[in-house]
């Protein structure tokens, strides 16, 4: 076993409001090095109360474009994740057919007369 540290910095301006986001892990791609980013999602499940814990943070230099294109490529994760963690192929596809709708409707992506990104 190993353990590896994660850590993430953000720099608030005198009413609060992100102006810088760093992060930096032991591991690739950071390598141990802080990287900027204008933005971070983070969940947290708490195994306690059942719970997810979060927090949404992005700075003023962030555009409508990015968080667009984050939105998209976080639902497709998120929908690759539960079909990995459950097999629910139904689900998953429920969930890639919504992340191909997304894309298409905030301009991520070309609209298709087709969706069928079905996960088998």
């Amino acid at each position: 076993m190993r353990k590896v540290k994660i850590s993430i910095e953000v720099l608030l301006d005198d009413k609060n409001i992100p102006q810088e986001i760093n992060w930096s892990s032991d591991d690739p791609p950071s390598n141990g090095q802080p990287a900027p980013s204008k933005a971070f999602f983070l969940s947290i499940f708490d195994k306690e109360k059942l719970e997810t814990l979060k927090i949404d943070l992005w700075t003023t230099k962030f555009e409508i474009g990015e968080m667009n294109r984050m939105m998209y490529h976080t639902l497709r994760g998120m929908s690759d994740s539960y079909h990995q963690a459950t097999s629910n192929v139904e689900m998953s596809n429920d969930m890639a057919r919504f992340t191909q709708y997304f894309g298409e409707q905030v301009g991520i992506i070309k609209k298709t007369t087709d969706i069928d990104n079905d996960i088998d």
